[in-house]
């Protein structure tokens, strides 16, 4: 058993992350709403999903993914070097997100088209490959959800060069309510606050947003095209049958 002290903070990590999700539900709804919304209207209308994020912030791209019960066209927009920790040195990911011209490149590569919609995560917003991310995009004809902290704009400073964040360039923000530094805990004792929450809370807006679109989608009559998992009887069968259907709006199966 822990002791008391690991015990102590273990229940304040999780009621700091309920408290975060509460803020979300109640603050965000119709933000969250909005987000699902142009994710239907783009389903509908024969268009595609992608979502990007780089860093820790990829996690709750890849978690709407290729993902039972998530929606089959929904596609990673990977910027190699920045989807993980597994580049070595791990530092070069941070540095690669502060590279000017990046972000046009790999949508210029990409099978993005006007129609579509990006999802952008990122916690702090001021790095140039989520901000050119966002423009490029939005120039391209795509609509842009942005998930990001909306305090870091105002506790820090953009590092593109246009001084704007990810939130200036965005049809829909989701603020996720994380302060700066990402941190919950602290201990006299300890020299760093410790406990980042994003992940938890990102990951949780990601999931609502699906299901807002899957609603939105089932209210028009529209059969959402979800994907099973392959641990349950049928599901490979029943993901064969999406993939065929939607083969032209899947890029992670190429």
């Amino acid at each position: 058993m822990g002791s008391k002290s690991e015990s102590k903070l273990a229940g304040q990590y999780i009621d700091a992350a309920i408290g975060l999700l509460g803020r979300v539900r109640d603050e965000e709804g119709g933000n969250v709403e909005a987000a699902g919304t142009l994710l239907a209207d783009a389903v509908e209308a024969g268009g595609r999903l992608f979502a990007f994020g780089a860093g820790h912030s990829s996690l709750a791209a890849q978690d709407v993914v290729y993902r039972a019960g998530g929606l089959a066209l929904m596609n990673l927009l990977a910027v190699p070097g920045v989807v993980g920790i597994d580049v070595m040195p791990a530092t070069l990911g941070s540095a690669l997100e502060r590279v000017d011209g990046l972000a046009g490149a790999v949508l210029d590569s990409s099978p993005a088209r006007p129609g579509d919609v990006l999802v952008i995560i990122s916690l702090s917003g001021r790095n140039s490959l989520p901000v050119e991310m966002a423009m490029n995009a939005r120039a391209l004809g795509l609509k842009v959800i942005g998930v990001t902290s909306v305090a870091y704009a105002t506790e820090t400073k953009s590092r593109h060069v246009s001084g704007t964040f990810l939130k200036d360039h965005c049809d829909v923000v989701i603020d996720s309510k994380i302060a700066l530094g990402d941190a919950e805990l602290s201990l006299d004792s300890v020299d760093a606050p410790f406990g980042p929450a994003s992940s938890v809370v990102t990951n949780a807006i990601m999931q609502a947003m699906m299901a807002t679109a899957v609603e939105a989608l089932a209210g028009r009559g529209v059969q959402p095209p979800l994907l099973r998992s392959g641990n349950v009887d049928g599901g490979h069968e029943w993901n064969g049958r999406v993939f065929e259907e939607y083969g032209d709006r899947i890029f992670y199966r190429r």
